[in-house]
């Protein structure tokens, strides 16, 4: 079972969505749970199936004392890069939540801390604290939510299945149909060629 940081705190975990993909916004999400909260099967969403996650989105959604979910185009990844524009969307999260809280638990090793708010990095946080799970959760639903939309647009990548990530059909399908506005265009599979 996973556990909190503090009892007693209002911390909040964070954690991001999409960072490894060759298109779509990066999502964030960041998430304060009561002192009280227990769910069995509450996980890193990476290791849960997608309808666990979205129920589990619905219990996140009623039992946290906040929650919020942000996020950074593709356009904004590639002036910035994709580490700060990561760190952009967790603190867009943190500052759209509508209780301030008193630490962030972080999922990774670094964060840009706009915030000013005390943090904590954690590798494998998802997998460790309930509130940073929760926050993956979040995060990889709402932009799986997302990249479902875009496929309605853009049918031949199989974003349906990939979500953006860069799988070999949707590699096979940048090169054989071009990018999209929403192609990350710094991203390796997204750089223009010069022939």
């Amino acid at each position: 079972m996973l556990k909190q940081f503090l009892h007693g705190t209002n911390e909040a975990g964070v954690d991001e969505a999409g960072r490894g993909c060759l298109c779509g916004d990066v999502f964030a999400a960041a998430v304060i749970l009561p002192d009280n909260f227990v769910n069995e099967i509450l996980n890193d969403s990476k290791k849960l199936s997608s309808s666990k996650r979205y129920k589990l989105r619905e219990v996140i959604q009623r039992e946290a004392l906040a929650w919020a979910v942000a996020r950074v185009s593709p356009a904004e990844i590639d002036r910035i890069n994709i580490l700060n524009a990561s760190h952009r969307a967790m603190n867009l999260a943190v500052n759209k939540l509508s209780i301030e809280p008193t630490r962030l638990l972080i999922d990774g090793n670094r964060f840009g801390n706009e915030c000013g708010i005390q943090h904590h990095c954690i590798i494998g946080g998802d997998a460790l604290y309930a509130s940073i799970a929760a926050a993956s959760i979040l995060a990889k639903t709402y932009r799986d939510d997302y990249m479902l939309a875009l496929h309605e647009e853009f049918p031949n990548y199989g974003w349906n299945k990939n979500m953006g990530y860069p799988t070999r059909e949707h590699r096979e399908a940048i090169a054989k149909h071009g990018v999209t506005p929403y192609h990350r265009l710094t991203f390796g599979d997204c750089r223009p060629r010069l022939f």
